[in-house]
């Protein structure tokens, strides 16, 4: 999965409820394209959908 559809994942999580008051985009900038597809399926575990393969 590349970069972006990585990010446009995350920018769909960040407007969920659960993450609202929380900034889970900004340390994206500084992560690897592995670590960045690890955070995008903890967050997506966090708020309870189904993570998608990357």
């Amino acid at each position: 999965m590349t970069r972006v559809a990585l990010l446009d994942r995350l920018k769909e999580l960040q407007q969920m409820p659960k993450f609202q008051n929380r900034d889970i985009r900004t340390i994206s900038a500084c992560m690897t394209i592995e670590a960045l597809a690890k955070h995008v399926e903890v967050c997506e575990q966090a708020a309870g959908q189904p993570s998608r393969e990357a």
